[in-house]
Formats: structure tokens, C-alpha cells, sequence
């Protein structure tokens, strides 16, 4: 299994908005969904309307862990939500992620080739669906300097984990070996 690593640049966040809301609205809302919620893919895709519009949190059971959780839904996703919601009439009951051809929401693999696609148009590579959920992670921390919190958002049980998975280990030994600079 491939590493992905967390979108750090946010040139790049607002490059990948573009090409995305260009191309489907749908794919946009995903991408700023997950990056605004932390979710993981497997717990956003099921997501219907009545669960997010007009809310604060959203209670999700996890998929990866059965666990129930409550999640901030962040003011910024929240109009995002509720403009997403109003321009496309969408129902209570429907999914916020429907497929063009079911009446289901889009697949794990269909969200894994919007990412990876667009991705590529952008020139990023190590991209996937956790792609999103670590770029909330990154840039949560990066703003906050609060490992601790973004490990109890994730259910991490260590510190070391969450720097981990964030790739903060990983700019820790870009920035050494550019202290280093060799013999």
C-alpha cells in the first residue's frame, strides 16, 4: 500500500478548488468537505443532507472503527453546505455525494479518481481519498501547534502517531537535512 501524504501547500489547495468546481461541483464540495471535516472518506460519502445542513457537528459512526463520534462542522463548511445544498435543490434525504448513474453515493474508487486526477493536473503525486483527511490534520496543527488536539480529533492514541500521519516527521527531516547541507 502507498504512502499519501497531506496537500502542505495551499497554493496548491486553492488550485485544486478551481480545477475541481470547474469540472463538477459535486467533486469540488467533496474535496472541501474533507478537507474542512477531518472525516475520513469511508464516513463522508454516506453523509446525507439532513445529517450536515443547518448543524454544528455531525454524529458519524465510524466505519473504520465502529466508534460514534461528534465532528465540528467549521462556519467555512457550513456555507459551503448549505450554498451546495441550495444550488443543487437537494432533498433531506439524499446524498450529498450521488452518484451520476445510482440513486447511491459515489464509491470509495470514484472519489480515489477525482482526487488522484486532479492531483496530477496540479503536479502532486502520493495522493489519495486520506489525502484530505491529513490535509485537515496539517493544516489544523500548522495553525494551532496543538498536536495533542489533532491527535484527539483523530483518535490517535500518541503524539508520534499523529505527527506521523500528518508528515510533520517528515518536514522534520527535510528541514535537518537542509540544516545539514552536507560534509
Amino acid at each position: 500500500m502507498n504512502t499519501v501524504q497531506p496537500i502542505r501547500d495551499l497554493e496548491k489547495v486553492q488550485e485544486i478548488k478551481g480545477h475541481l468546481l470547474r469540472r463538477s461541483y459535486r467533486d469540488y464540495f467533496l474535496f472541501v468537505f474533507g478537507i474542512n471535516s477531518g472525516l475520513r472518506i469511508s464516513d463522508i460519502l454516506p453523509l446525507k443532507v439532513k445529517d450536515v445542513l443547518d448543524k454544528d457537528f455531525v454524529r458519524v459512526k465510524e466505519q473504520k472503527t465502529g466508534k460514534t463520534r461528534r465532528v465540528v462542522i467549521l462556519p467555512v463548511l457550513q456555507r459551503e453546505i448549505e450554498k451546495y445544498c441550495m444550488e443543487l435543490r437537494l432533498k433531506p434525504n439524499q446524498y450529498l455525494f450521488k452518484s451520476t448513474r445510482t440513486n447511491k453515493p459515489i464509491s470509495r474508487i470514484q472519489a480515489y479518481r477525482i482526487l488522484n486526477g486532479v492531483a496530477k493536473k496540479v503536479g502532486l503525486e502520493e495522493i489519495g481519498t486520506h489525502t484530505l483527511r491529513k490535509t485537515f490534520g496539517y493544516h489544523f496543527y500548522q495553525r494551532t501547534k496543538d498536536v495533542a488536539v489533532v491527535q484527539q480529533i483523530f483518535n490517535h492514541r500518541h503524539p508520534s502517531e499523529t505527527m506521523r500521519y500528518i508528515g510533520l516527521n517528515q518536514d522534520n527531516i527535510m528541514k535537518a537535512y537542509d540544516s545539514f547541507g552536507g560534509l
